[in-house]
Formats: C-alpha cells, sequence, structure tokens
C-alpha cells in the first residue's frame, strides 16, 4: 500500500491527483489489474471527471454548494456538516482499472480528491492490485 500527502489551499477544492496516481501504478510494475484509491476523511471525498474543461468542476463545486449550502439548520456542533454530506455523496473511495501498465481512464477523465472543510493536509492511500486471471 501507498500513501501520499495532499495540502489543500481553500475550504472546497478539487485537485487533480490523476498524475500522482499514474505514476504509483507505473511503479509498481502491475501490468494489469486495478488501483484503489481511498480517501480516509469524513469530509473529504474523490471522484473521476472531466479534466478538458475547468468550468465542469467549477459547476459541480457551485451547484453541491446550491444542493448543500454550508450554513443550515444542521445540529453538527463543529460548523461543517455540509462538508460531511457532500463528501459522502461524493465518496471516499474510487477504483480504476489498469490496463498495458497504465490507468484505464476515458479521454477526458481525471481522478480528482475532492475537499470540503479545508485547507487541510490530508491522506490519500492507493492499493494497487494485480490480475489474477488471464484474458484469454
Amino acid at each position: 500500500m501507498k500513501h501520499y500527502s495532499i495540502n489543500t489551499h481553500s475550504r472546497v477544492e478539487f485537485v487533480d491527483i490523476t498524475d500522482l496516481i499514474r505514476k504509483a501504478v507505473r511503479e509498481s510494475a502491475v501490468r494489469d489489474g486495478a488501483c484503489i484509491a481511498y480517501i480516509p476523511h469524513t469530509t473529504a471525498g474523490i471522484t473521476i471527471n472531466e479534466n478538458a474543461d475547468p468550468s465542469v468542476i467549477s459547476d459541480i463545486i457551485m451547484q453541491l454548494g446550491k444542493i448543500i449550502p454550508a450554513s443550515g439548520a444542521y445540529r453538527h456542533y463543529e460548523g461543517n456538516s455540509d462538508a460531511h454530506i457532500k463528501a459522502s455523496l461524493v465518496g471516499f473511495s474510487q477504483t480504476i482499472l489498469i490496463e498495458n501498465g497504465d490507468l484505464l481512464l476515458g479521454t477526458w477523465q481525471s481522478i480528482y480528491f475532492c475537499e470540503f472543510d479545508g485547507p487541510r493536509q490530508r491522506k490519500l492511500y492507493l492499493k494497487i492490485i494485480p490480475s489474477s486471471c488471464s484474458d484469454s
């Protein structure tokens, strides 16, 4: 298992971690298999989405803010209930297939660390698993 630190600089921020994960997969020498990316935090998550137009990420952040506003009639006393809800909706892990030693992502896809309660120093865990079967 590999682990990494991710530093965020805003309360809400999406950080493209595709290159970091791609490098880890290449260093593992696994040709075919899967990479599990896991975020061990309750106010951060991970998602896969478009990388070509940055307005897509801006739109996601904006709409999550509309659906789950920062302030509201929340009972959680720390003032970050919205971050917990957003992280639960986005999710805490992604499984990315590995083929020919690289991530099997679509042309416009990137992997994003999603910060909802920053700025903070966060953790990312990667588990790279080789395929145990033959594709014949």
